[in-house]
């Protein structure tokens, strides 16, 4: 290990090998061998057939090959080289020699390449040398990659059964956790229900377990939560104290009582928080709208129920039908148990829907605006208040005679006085905590309360009311519930509350409602309001709330109504039993002509007419009412009973008008008494067993003789009724068909005759029968389109043909 390294002196490197194509012959050259030709006399010796024959020898002896040939030796012969010299043979590194089976002495020697020998570094055997520590630690960091690849290699040769083990697994634990969490949920629960006072810290561990990522255990933990709270709320508003109050010394059981309502306060304001968070979300839109809305109706009195209004009535105009319909139900419970709020969230819930119905544009699903139907107002509330006026005169007049009294009397003492001080002071004390705890309210106060909530339902019935009269643009779209969706449940509202409207907004009302009824109808106006026509369901709504108004306020109005009579009169013509709602023209009827007192005589006459018309066209049970409504004008109007007779003119009252004009709009001018009611004779002989009863009654009807006919049933109850007799009745033709069927099993068929009864119809032969029709019909059609085409182009080809002829004349003229 002493001895110094010798350095090796290697040969000289060979110059750069030039192929024969770049080696150029140059005039000095060429004089060089020609002055020393005798050192190339080998070249004239050299013996070229002998060459020729040892290049023969190969198979397929041709340029290539043995090019390929001579270069496979060459190279065998420079591998054999390389190896050779690249390992060189340097000093002993054994003092003494080593001795082979032969007898032979030799040294062991270290090999050095080339490469390392121009460096001057040596390549040691690592079974002779000692590695140093960094060759230690090279060795170990190969081992230790080498291991982490085997690893990952049996990772990735894993069976899938191993796999499909591993998440079995897993999913088994995921499931005992869950349970554990279930279970937990109950537990706490129920110790919480049994002990709210000494377990309300429990609370917070519920909310904590409900913030789990399953979505199974976050819906249980909102249910639970929800049983627990409707359980242990209670049945006041909970009032922190403030900070001078935590300043004060107080007994055990206040501090318990204050830490137990500040810790459930808390608990249910996260509650709150995290049930409006995760009304937003998808997955829990309707768990979180149930337990919001079973709050709200559950604990309207409690706080933070300004929150809970706020989310559900935000969602009361949803596409969702389960989530509006929760909505809805849980703000028809607070407008019909004010008993609980005492009509505080009444007004709040009012406001806000008032308030969504201005934001959207009056473009709100319907029930949005029905839930107004359940408010309940006093019926004095619309009228002045008398009462407080006479309290205060008589009070007036009690002290104008108290102080002529007191005048003759002599004055009281100081202390009497004061003593009347003190005890109206008490008193009024007294009360304002009698107020304070007992559950009834102040009238005055209640009666505040209404009338905010009536001004503003009036406010937002107006309003759709307004915006519906409005004409809209051609471009307008509609919304999703349709151009005006709130009109119908704003109408009903109206109709409703129509005794407790201002009288300073009737006749603007009354116009209004003059306006929607002439919507649609085809009059001067209709080219104005073209882009916003009403149906015959809606006008006919209208002109129900207007006659409902007018009775409301009878003695108040003074209102002409002949525009709403016009209209009916129209719209029997325009109504369809399966478009429109047959029950609205029935109310239209009963209203409009049974309930009136008296009619004219040409507008009875006219409504008479026209209904028996309509009788004669439409179902039994809009027959029933239209006869119906038919009997109670007649019986009203002894005069119209001329129109049973016989005569073309009408009898003896024909009227202003001579001639009968049914095309005319107006019934006052339509001339109705000079016609007859051919109709009920056609009415007799109805399939329907009740009509044709109450035809043949009506027929019988005298105008000579004061009798006196009784109805005993309004338009509406017969038709209701007679509506549901025809899910039931049959019809004459179906009655018909069973009884061939019943002759048709009695007897046998004969031979070629068909199998099925008149009553069973084939249905995929009358599709194939109706198929073919149709289809020959398509083909005759076509062959006269391509008919029609053929001739077309036969004159076109003839006119062609005469205009060459013409050239060609043209031409021969010319030469």
């Amino acid at each position: 290990m002493g001895k110094k390294k010798q350095k090796i002196i290697l040969p000289p490197e060979l110059p750069p090998e030039v192929p024969d194509e770049e080696v150029e012959v140059s005039d000095e050259d060429l004089d060089f061998v020609g002055q020393h030709s005798d050192y190339a006399n080998f070249m004239s010796r050299i013996d070229t057939p002998s060459l020729t024959k040892h290049v023969s020898r190969v198979a397929d002896a041709n340029e290539g090959a043995l090019e390929l040939l001579y270069e496979k030796k060459l190279r065998k012969k420079l591998e054999n080289k390389e190896t050779e010299e690249n390992t060189l043979e340097v000093d002993p590194i054994d003092a003494l020699p080593l001795k082979t089976a032969d007898g032979q002495l030799y040294y062991r020697r270290v090999k050095e390449s080339k490469e390392a020998a121009d460096d001057g570094e040596l390549i040691k055997d690592p079974a002779l040398v000692k590695p140093t520590k960094a060759e230690k630690r090279l060795k170990t960091k190969k081992l230790r990659k080498e291991a982490k690849k085997q690893a990952k290699e049996e990772e990735v040769q894993q069976t899938p059964q191993e796999e499909v083990l591993d998440e079995v697994k897993k999913e088994l634990t995921a499931e005992e956790a869950n349970e554990k969490k279930k279970y937990k949920f109950a537990e706490l629960g129920t110790t919480l229900l049994t002990d709210p006072e000494s377990n309300i810290r429990l609370l917070k561990e519920m909310l904590e377990i409900s913030k789990d990522g399953d979505s199974a255990i976050v819906i249980l933990g909102l249910k639970s939560l929800l049983a627990v709270f409707k359980d242990i709320i209670p049945g006041y508003r909970i009032r922190l104290p403030t900070e001078k109050e935590q300043e004060m010394k107080v007994s055990k059981d206040v501090k318990k009582m204050r830490f137990y309502e500040s810790t459930l306060l808390s608990a249910y304001k996260a509650y709150v928080q995290k049930l409006v968070a995760l009304q937003q979300q998808t997955v829990y839109q309707q768990v979180a709208t149930r337990c919001l809305c079973t709050l709200l109706a559950a604990v309207p009195h409690f706080n933070y129920r300004e929150s809970l209004l706020a989310a559900v009535v935000k969602d009361i105009s949803s596409q969702d039908d389960v989530i509006r319909k929760l909505c809805c139900t849980a703000v028809k419970s607070l407008f019909t148990n004010e008993g609980k709020h005492g009509g505080e969230v009444t007004v709040e819930a009012v406001r806000r829907i008032a308030e969504l119905v201005k934001g959207h544009n009056c473009q709100l699903h319907p029930d949005s605006l029905e839930v107004f139907l359940s408010l309940s107002f006093d019926e004095d509330l619309g009228k002045p208040e008398r009462s407080d006026m006479d309290k205060k005169a008589k009070y007036k007049k009690f002290k104008k005679r108290k102080g002529s009294d007191e005048s003759n009397q002599k004055p009281e003492n100081d202390r009497k006085k004061s003593r009347k001080e003190m005890m109206s002071k008490t008193r009024e004390e007294v009360n304002a905590d009698y107020k304070a705890v007992s559950s009834d309210q102040d009238p005055q106060e209640q009666r505040k309360m209404q009338s905010k909530t009536l001004s503003a339902v009036f406010q937002t019935f107006f309003r759709v009311l307004k915006h519906t009269v409005q004409p809209k643009s051609e471009g307008s779209a509609h919304g999703a519930f349709g151009s005006h969706p709130l009109l119908d449940p704003c109408l009903n509202g109206i109709g409703k509350f129509a005794h407790l409207i201002d009288l300073d907004f009737m006749a603007d009302l009354m116009q209004c409602l003059r306006k929607l009824a002439g919507n649609g109808s085809k009059s001067e106006d209709s080219s104005e309001n073209s882009s916003c026509q009403l149906t015959v369901s809606e006008r006919l709504r209208c002109c129900i709330v207007a006659f409902k108004v007018m009775r409301n306020n009878l003695d108040a109005l003074n209102v002409d109504l002949q525009e709403f009579f016009i209209q009916l009169y129209n719209l029997i013509l325009e109504y369809q039993p399966g478009r429109d709602d047959g029950d609205l023209l029935a109310e239209a009827m009963k209203i409009m002509l049974c309930d009136e007192r008296q009619h004219d005589m040409q507008r009875a006459a006219a409504f008479i007419k026209r209904l028996s018309t309509f009788a004669l066209s439409f179902r039994p049970a809009e027959s029933m009412a239209a006869l119906v409504t038919v009997k109670h004008l007649l019986q009203k109007n002894a005069k119209c009973r001329n129109l049973l007779e016989n005569d073309a003119g009408g009898g003896s009252v024909a009227g202003a008008i001579a001639k009968f004009q049914p095309q005319v709009l107006d019934p006052n001018l339509c001339g109705a008494l000079a016609s007859v009611l051919w109709e009920l004779n056609l009415l007799m002989k109805h399939y329907h067993p009740s009509v044709s009863s109450i035809a043949a009654t009506i027929s019988t009807m005298n105008a000579n003789t004061n009798q006196v006919f009784r109805v005993h049933t309004s338009p509406q109850q017969a038709y209701t009724e007679l509506l549901k007799e025809n899910e039931s009745f049959a019809t004459p033709s179906a009655i018909k068909r069973t009884n061939s069927k019943r002759k048709g099993s009695d007897t046998v068929p004969a031979q070629g005759s068909d199998l099925n009864s008149p009553g069973e119809i084939d249905e995929t032969a009358i599709r194939s029968k109706l198929s073919e029709h149709f289809s020959l019909l398509r083909d005759i059609q076509e062959n006269e389109r391509l008919r029609s085409e053929m001739d077309r182009t036969t004159q076109s080809l003839n006119l062609y043909e005469t205009y060459r002829k013409q050239k060609k004349k043209r031409k021969t003229r010319s030469d």
